[in-house]
């Protein structure tokens, strides 16, 4: 039997040239810098604001000024979380939800693993709308109103929501320009494609409020565990 599975994000703080190590296998992950620079996976820079996928074993390697890196990931839901080891790191699991909402064409179609970020002006919106897969958001900037599930929640700076995928979402920015990061599990068909779908068609051609910025559109296949 396949193993059920979780996305997972993690916030990895680490001081100035502090190492990060990892005291498990390789797994399907994608990291964003909050703050700082870190060299990933032995030779890959990440600087702040910027995204990257990899499924060797870490380390992070902090740079001069230390690192906050947000870190998402696929694991079973029966293995327990992967924090970090290593002086001056400090490892926390933010937040889970289960991967269950992928809607592929066919039963072969493998996976999509995708980070990207979203930016709303001041007031701007998201009209009520659904995506082909899962994911974890987390706020980077500013005040965002989230409506799903018949709830409705306010996020902060570093707060992370999950969201279905095929439940609907109404989202609301405050007074003051917003933007998330987030990582999906999508279709494999949606490599390069939005996976944005309006709930009302009449929306899809109204003006948007929000754009988008990719760091990762990695095709991973159909993990098991």
């Amino acid at each position: 039997m396949t193993a059920a599975l979780e996305i997972r994000m993690y916030r990895d703080r680490l001081r100035a040239d502090a190492m990060l190590a990892m005291p498990l296998k390789a797994a399907h992950r994608t990291l964003y810098c909050y703050e700082g620079a870190v060299t990933a996976f032995g030779d890959k820079p990440l600087v702040q604001n910027e995204g990257l996928y990899g499924k060797a074993a870490l380390p992070l390697v902090a740079g001069p000024r230390g690192a906050d890196v947000w870190r998402w990931e696929i694991a079973a839901a029966e293995v327990g979380p992967t924090l970090a080891e290593g002086e001056g790191v400090a490892s926390t699991m933010l937040l889970a939800g289960p991967i269950a909402t992928v809607q592929t064409d066919s039963d072969d179609e493998g996976w999509l693993m995708r980070l990207d970020s979203v930016a709303f002006p001041a007031g701007g919106c998201a009209l009520r709308h659904v995506h082909r897969g899962p994911g974890i958001r987390c706020l980077v900037q500013g005040d965002i109103r989230i409506d799903a599930e018949g709830a409705s929640h306010r996020y902060g700076v570093g707060a992370p929501w999950f969201e279905t995928g095929p439940d609907p979402v109404f989202a609301q920015a405050a007074d003051a320009p917003t933007r998330f990061v987030r990582c999906s599990v999508l279709p494999a068909s949606l490599l390069g494609k939005s996976s944005i779908r309006y709930v009302d068609p009449a929306d899809a051609d109204k003006p948007k409020d929000q754009t988008y910025r990719g760091y990762v559109d990695q095709e991973i296949g159909r993990p098991t565990r």
